[in-house]
């Protein structure tokens, strides 16, 4: 018989520091981006769209969530994994939502395991990228 421990699954509240933190740092940049943070299952759990933002900034970041969720992976070590011939090339997704494979999108783990997933959508892919790491190094 085996024992697992109980991870505490990503709170409301954890969600909205996440964004805090990420539109903080996109704002010290200089930068207008959308945040989105899903749960482990997919449900929105906190999402912030600046007026300023591009308007698809809100679908990028919700997008970018959803495959580093569904992946379990940062969406910038996918990159080459989805050119013309690639392994996930024509991947078709579980939520019904084209995948979207530009830096930005981060798994978040408790303790080894996926507890959720952030989207950021605005800046370049490197600047949304260390948007995201920089609010989930806020979980500690």
């Amino acid at each position: 018989m085996s024992t697992t421990t109980a991870v505490a699954p990503l709170t409301t509240r954890e969600a909205e520091l996440l964004v805090t933190a990420a539109r903080t740092a996109a704002e010290a940049a200089g930068v207008t981006v959308s945040v989105t943070v899903l749960d482990a299952g997919g449900h929105l759990l906190a999402f912030r769209r600046d007026d300023r933002a591009v308007l698809i900034s809100g679908e990028t970041s919700t997008r970018k969530a959803y495959t580093a969720l569904q992946l379990g992976a940062p969406t910038a070590d996918l990159v080459d994994l989805v050119k013309p011939d690639g392994p996930f090339h024509s991947l078709p997704t579980a939520l019904d939502r084209p995948l979207l494979f530009i830096a930005g999108g981060l798994p978040i783990l408790r303790d080894g395991r996926l507890i959720g997933a952030i989207g950021v959508g605005g800046g370049t892919p490197e600047q949304d990228h260390g948007f995201a790491t920089t609010a989930v190094e806020t979980l500690g």
